[in-house]
């Protein structure tokens, strides 16, 4: 199982990348502050938010079998928030 710290990082660098994706699509469509976007931002942060507290909870029977929930959990909801970033287009 790889190490509590680089699931933070996985969790950081891509809510972070698709973050980012959104303030490109913003900038290359000309649509700066646009709701969509922004919706999308919220729900990468709040993702985020949710991710690093089931990270950070010590108090489940079989940590690592948790860990590997949240690393899913990452992989559907960042998949989620790519398809409507892609809608945008």
């Amino acid at each position: 199982m790889a190490s509590i710290r680089d699931l933070k990082k996985d969790i950081n660098f891509v809510l972070g990348d698709i973050i980012e994706a959104v303030y490109v699509w913003e900038a290359t469509s000309k649509k700066p502050d646009s709701k969509e976007g922004s919706s999308i931002i919220d729900s990468a942060i709040k993702v985020f938010d949710d991710l690093i507290e089931k990270v950070n909870k010590k108090d489940v029977e079989n940590r690592s079998s948790h860990l590997k929930k949240v690393r899913v959990e990452l992989e559907e909801k960042a998949t989620g928030l790519i398809e409507k970033l892609n809608k945008l287009s």
